[in-house]
């Protein structure tokens, strides 16, 4: 036993329960975060749930002011705020001349100066880093319970809407012409976005918490082409990255979701440089330009 206490790896785990606890919910997160982070990339959507994770913040933090740092307030007022921000973006979208870009754009970055404000007015500086950047390593029985529910909400949400979303990333204008499941298949993978990010938000904090859904699918893509093998590489990625930041963290006495999420950026440079699509990889098996 004594060996294992002194193992790098296995010994923080054995030792300190809210090790433990941060690696469960870890494995939540990656389960859930990363296969819907796929979906988010292959619908040239990352950079909204980037905006989206941002736009919970003001809902996070009314939540806190109504009732502390409670888990049920918080979550509420996050999930309600996300869905405000990504129906009203498509309203303005589909009813104005501005693109869906713009105007998500433009409320996210009223969302997230709003929230700040919130924090900081009428909390303080612990409470601000709290909603930034997370707590991972004080997530205690209903945190984790609802990252667990949340995953499994997740998971029974993409396999019924499997096809669906699919279809959709691939020709949303044939889908809706031929299934009444488009709308079902948008809007249900909105609200998979959305309350996907809350559980990040526990977790990570609103400034990290769309690292773990992003960053896994942009890795897995050098690697993989097909779509299943890219959902089981992106989600071991996102468990390997969230062991390897807890221990990093823990061993360097560093704030653990920033190093957590530079564990993904590391992986997606290494990717980016030696996987099979990567750039090194690719420019040496590009076959030759024409010339004139």
């Amino acid at each position: 036993m004594a060996w294992w206490l002194a193992n790098p790896v296995v010994g923080p785990l054995l030792e300190f329960a809210f090790m433990r606890r941060a690696l469960i919910g870890c494995v939540a997160l990656a389960l859930s975060a990363a296969p819907v982070g796929v979906f988010l990339m292959l619908r040239r959507m990352s950079l909204t749930g980037d905006a989206m994770a941002h736009a919970i913040l003001p809902g996070a933090a009314i939540g806190y002011l109504i009732a502390g740092l409670s888990l049920t307030a918080m979550t509420i007022g996050g999930t309600v705020a996300g869905l405000i921000v990504a129906v009203g973006s498509g309203l303005v979208a589909r009813n104005t001349v501005l693109r869906e870009d713009t105007s998500l754009a433009a409320f996210y970055l009223l969302s997230l100066a709003l929230g700040v404000l919130i924090v900081s007015v009428r909390g303080n500086s612990v409470d601000l880093l709290h909603v930034l950047f997370g707590s991972v390593l004080a997530l205690d029985d209903a945190a984790l319970q609802l990252l667990g529910g949340i995953s499994a909400v997740t998971l029974v949400a993409l396999t019924l809407l499997f096809r669906p979303l699919v279809l959709d990333c691939l020709d949303p204008g044939f889908l809706r012409s031929v299934s009444r499941w488009s709308p079902v298949a948008h809007y249900g993978f909105l609200m998979l976005v959305v309350i996907n990010l809350v559980a990040g938000f526990h977790a990570l904090g609103t400034l990290m918490a769309v690292g773990i859904m992003v960053l896994p699918a942009a890795t897995a893509r050098f690697w993989v082409r097909r779509l299943l093998p890219m959902l089981f590489t992106a989600t071991g990625l996102a468990l390997l990255a969230g062991l390897s930041g807890l221990l990093i963290s823990y061993h360097a006495d560093w704030p653990t979701s920033p190093v957590i999420v530079l564990s993904l950026g590391a992986c997606y440079l290494v990717s980016l440089l030696l996987a099979p699509h990567g750039l090194l990889r690719h420019q040496r098996t590009a076959p030759p330009q024409p010339q004139p």
